[in-house]
This record gives structure tokens, sequence and C-alpha cells, in this order.
């Protein structure tokens, strides 16, 4: 994966993160117990965060000269995707469903 292509994604992430931030402050603060609005504002916050992680992997890849350096940064950026995609998205499926199958990496986690 080219580091303009990681820039984008991160971009993109960002982008969505804020909407879902937005989306959860205003449009589901009416829909969701306290409980499951704190669970899909965790998954925002977490989203932001690995976003930003991201996106200075991306940076600092696309600014060294050390193919090795570009490679360890590009796989860092593939894992941050990973945790986005799979963390963030389970606490949004797990806020929006219900459903307590979504919860257990809140169990073990905490």
């Amino acid at each position: 994966m080219r580091s303009r292509t990681l820039v984008v994604i991160a971009a993109l992430s960002g982008l969505i993160s804020v909407g879902l931030g937005a989306f959860a402050a205003h449009g589901l603060k009416n829909l969701l117990s306290p409980y499951l609005l704190g669970v899909f504002e965790t998954g925002v916050t977490y989203q932001f965060i690995h976003t930003l992680a991201l996106l200075l992997c991306a940076l600092f890849a696309l600014n060294t000269p050390i193919l090795n350096a570009q490679k360890a940064f590009h796989r860092a950026a593939i894992c941050f995707i990973i945790g986005i995609l799979f963390f963030s998205g389970s606490l949004y499926a797990l806020a929006l469903t219900g459903v307590k199958w979504f919860g257990l990496l809140l169990h073990w986690a905490g």
C-alpha cells in the first residue's frame, strides 16, 4: 500500500469519525440509553485517535528515505486500520444493535 493511499484513508477515517461523533451527539442522543451512547462515543474517540496515528504513520513513511522504515510505517498503519475496523466497528455495532456479543471486546478489555 502506498503512503499517499494511507493519507487518503486517514482523511476518510477522520471525516467518518467526525460525522459519527456529530451523529451521536445530535441523532442518537434521544434514541440510545446513556450507556449505549457512551459506548458509541468511545468508538468514535478510539477511531479518531487511531486516525491520527494512521496519518502520522503515513506522513512518516512519505518522508523517510529508508525503505525498511517505510515498510514498518506501512505495517503499523495497516494495524491501525484493522484496529479501527474491529474495535470501533464492534462498539458501533454494540451501541446500534444492542447485541451483547459485540461487547465481548469491552468485557475482555475491562
